[in-house]
């Protein structure tokens, strides 16, 4: 494929665009060296289209980020929360986690079709808080700073499914799956050194369009004040810790984007509750099926019927999307996966941004809201 004089085309139906964004969203696990060139290989695009289609698509909009992404379940302390927060504040406490909380990544208004367990926590995001601070303490500040007047806790016991992958999910039939069940992940924080911190900052950064080029890890080492094979060691060893999750390009999916396009229109959180002792079993199951972005074992509680399996999908047509939590629900069944309580929170107002785990950037951040770190510490 090569590309055609003119203006480089922005429409994600663009056949360049597709072949590059099916493997540059979700496909490349773990660290590359030589990430352009690898989706370039991958996707039969030479690389400096590759490298043109990426730039020109994030200097648009219709790519939001482009970033090495890490597994921060194992790098900080996180958790979806859910709020309770009075209905005439909702729009200034989402506003508050999106623009003054570094450390809320997704910020999501949820609702219901009607009044059921759980309905009144509308405000829904996730949470990291860097190593040696604690998460309670955090959350109450946010609390008193949003007049909520409840939050739920709900870390991730385990993590079955953890990659976005817009454009390879189009045409996607309900109750397509993988062969066998999901692979388990568990959260497990890993201490760093001072030397790890400093390659990892300079790796996670988002790129900015002058920064897709090839040979773009050079100025990250650096940044990061260390030689490029320095720089690859260090890298390479934490995604051997299990800290590195994949180069990605992120599309703006809840707006539309310059070509006039929509990536989705419907972000629906589904949630299950399984007997206890089988969560595992069942979150395995319900991560086989690839519309599945994420799909988590979090213990939600009485408030929410003891729900303890969630999973994430997206779309452009409502009734598909329910399509798909059905085929999901038929193969629960069918598999003999007892299911005591189902429900779909579907999301309203989003944003979405990488969660901050720099614990130099906590306690930086403590000064500038007027608290003292100490007072957050972890006991």
């Amino acid at each position: 494929m090569t590309q055609e004089a003119g203006p480089v085309p922005l429409e994600l139906t663009d056949p360049v665009n597709t072949a590059i964004l099916e493997v540059s969203e979700d496909k490349l696990e773990g660290f590359q060296r030589d990430p352009f060139a690898e989706i370039a290989q991958r996707s039969d695009v030479p690389l400096d289209d590759v490298i043109e289609r990426i730039g020109a698509l994030l200097a648009a909009g219709t790519i939001r980020r482009v970033r090495q992404t890490l597994m921060p379940t194992n790098l900080a302390q996180g958790s979806l929360v859910a709020w309770q927060v009075p209905q005439e504040r909702l729009q200034q406490a989402f506003d508050f986690m999106f623009q003054r909380d570094p450390f809320s990544g997704h910020v999501v208004i949820r609702t219901t079709e009607m009044a059921t367990a759980g309905s009144k926590y509308k405000l829904w995001t996730t949470v990291k808080v860097p190593q040696g601070f604690d998460m309670r303490a955090h959350c109450n500040f946010l609390a008193a700073q949003t007049d909520a007047e409840a939050y739920l806790l709900m870390p991730a016991k385990a993590l079955f499914v953890l990659g976005v992958g817009h454009t390879r999910r189009r045409g996607m039939k309900p109750g397509d799956k993988l062969d066998e069940p999901a692979e388990v992940m568990y959260p497990e924080v890993i201490e760093l050194t001072d030397g790890e911190w400093r390659v990892l900052t300079a790796l996670k950064r988002e790129f900015a369009v002058e920064e897709i080029v090839r040979d773009p890890w050079r100025a990250r080492a650096s940044e990061a004040g260390v030689d490029l094979q320095t720089f690859f060691a260090v890298a390479e060893s934490l995604h051997d810790q299990g800290l590195v999750g994949r180069f990605s390009t992120f599309l703006e999916h809840v707006k539309e984007t310059a070509s006039g396009e929509r990536v989705t229109r419907y972000n629906a959180l589904f949630h299950w509750a399984v007997p206890k002792g089988r969560e595992e079993e069942a979150g395995r199951q319900v991560g086989r099926h690839h519309i599945l972005t994420h799909c988590y074992w979090r213990e939600a509680g009485a408030q929410f019927n003891d729900v303890n399996i969630m999973g994430v999908a997206h779309g452009t047509d409502k009734e598909l999307v329910l399509a798909h939590k059905a085929a999901i629900d038929k193969h629960l069944a069918s598999y003999g996966m007892p299911v005591s309580y189902t429900n779909v929170f579907w999301g309203g107002r989003s944003e979405i941004k990488p969660s901050e785990i720099s614990p130099v950037a906590y306690t930086a951040w403590c000064r500038e809201m007027g608290i003292d770190p100490r007072r957050m510490r972890a006991a």
